[in-house]
């Protein structure tokens, strides 16, 4: 039997992805690049032995265009053999990227490959790649009568009976969590630091989640709009009592990640540790008008699959795209919320897009070595109604 482990995982810190944010004036490439360099110098690793860099992104454009995978593994400086793919399953791309570096494992096409993610959404803002376009084309538009992600959201909520003060509470809770384990030094093995030009012609060291507010409040959140009413969509949806704002939601974010995946054969070769293994993977599409609902099918197929209980998974990473997300995760499984993000989730941590995917599971990955936990989950939504599912075994 072949095992597909998770050598190592790193992440950079949240940046706000806005200008003027901690990662702004860096160009994505180099943000990805010294994740990849930081990961081979972690490990030791010949970056010659790598045999393919799997990358997720979702814009695609201006700065992160032309396979900004493999831009970024030569401004890494690693050797012009080692090649690097990019691909968008939107949200879920990084996610995507793992799956794919470990089932090629598995299937013999590789011995060592990382996958990894970056998204610098202040560089290249949302939607930057279908400015002035028509994505869909009429087939798909004539089928659904699509709505942004921020309506699916306050669709999801309605679906669910999820009140606001559920919703804020439930994102103080992310905050809370993350500054907590910010504060004891829970990130810092996660954690890499990267260099970013700063406004005077010279360089700062970037290595906290900028997008953490440890003071964030239920009494706080309460005073926030909702983001996404408009007359058109009020007068189209009059059973949605609006309440996604942006204290509910993820943030805009910047931010890079990456795992060095191989064989278990290959690790003992290069006598090198295995983290964690990966025990299961599933994929799944959904309404794409609700559109984040799929974490609940893929996790479904995820557990049958493997045929591990969900009572016996220690940590589940849902993303927390919006906080209705999660909270339905979890009514329609009955999980334990204590198992929940339990570091807090993007609402904290931030969503850096294509970035999140491999930053869910290095976070995931350090909780199980900080608890002793053996299983892992970690599920996320994407555009399209699409999701990932993910299961880890700490080894």
């Amino acid at each position: 039997m072949v095992d597909a482990v998770v050598v190592d995982a790193v992440r950079t810190a949240s940046g706000k992805g806005k200008p003027g944010g901690a990662l702004s004036r860096l160009h994505p490439v180099e943000m990805l690049s010294q994740v990849l360099q930081a990961l081979i110098s972690r490990t030791g690793l010949d970056p010659a032995v790598v045999d393919d860099v799997i990358v997720g992104c979702v814009g695609q454009a201006g700065e992160q265009s032309l396979n900004i995978g493999r831009n970024a593994v030569l401004a890494a400086g690693f050797p012009e053999s080692v090649p690097a793919t990019t691909l968008d399953r939107q949200c879920g791309s990084s996610q995507q990227a793992a799956h794919f570096a470990a089932q090629g494992v598995l299937a013999g096409a590789y011995d060592v490959v990382i996958a990894a993610g970056v998204e610098s959404m202040s560089r290249v803002p949302i939607g930057a790649a279908v400015v002035g376009e028509d994505p869909y084309g009429p087939s798909v538009a004539a089928r659904y009568d699509l709505v942004n992600q921020g309506v699916s959201a306050e669709l999801v909520a309605a679906r669910w009976k999820l009140d606001r003060d559920v919703l804020d509470e439930y994102a103080a809770r992310s905050h809370r969590l993350a500054a907590d384990v910010a504060a004891a030094g829970g990130f810092d093995g996660e954690i890499v630091p990267v260099r970013v030009p700063d406004a005077a012609g010279g360089q700062v060291e970037h290595r906290v989640d900028e997008t953490v507010r440890a003071a964030t409040t239920v009494e706080g959140l309460a005073a926030l709009r909702p983001s996404f009413r408009t007359e058109d969509m009020a007068r189209r949806f009059p059973e949605i009592d609006w309440k996604i704002t942006p204290g509910n939601s993820s943030p805009l974010t910047d931010g890079a990640s990456a795992v060095l995946v191989m064989s278990a054969a290959k690790a003992d070769e290069l006598g090198l540790r295995p983290r964690a293994r990966f025990a299961g993977f599933a994929v799944a599409g959904d309404d794409p008008v609700l559109m984040l609902t799929a974490p609940i099918p893929a996790t479904q197929k995820l557990l049958a699959r493997t045929g591990v209980a969900l009572d016996d998974v220690d940590a589940y990473e849902v993303n927390e795209a919006f906080a209705p997300v999660p909270l339905a995760w979890a009514h329609e499984f009955g999980a334990d919320p204590a198992r929940l993000n339990p570091r807090g989730g993007a609402i904290a941590l931030g969503h850096a897009l294509g970035g999140s995917g491999t930053r869910l599971l290095t976070t995931l990955l350090g909780t199980l070595e900080a608890t002793g936990g053996r299983y892992g989950l970690q599920t996320m939504c994407e555009g399209g109604g699409m999701a990932n599912a993910t299961l880890l075994e700490r080894v």
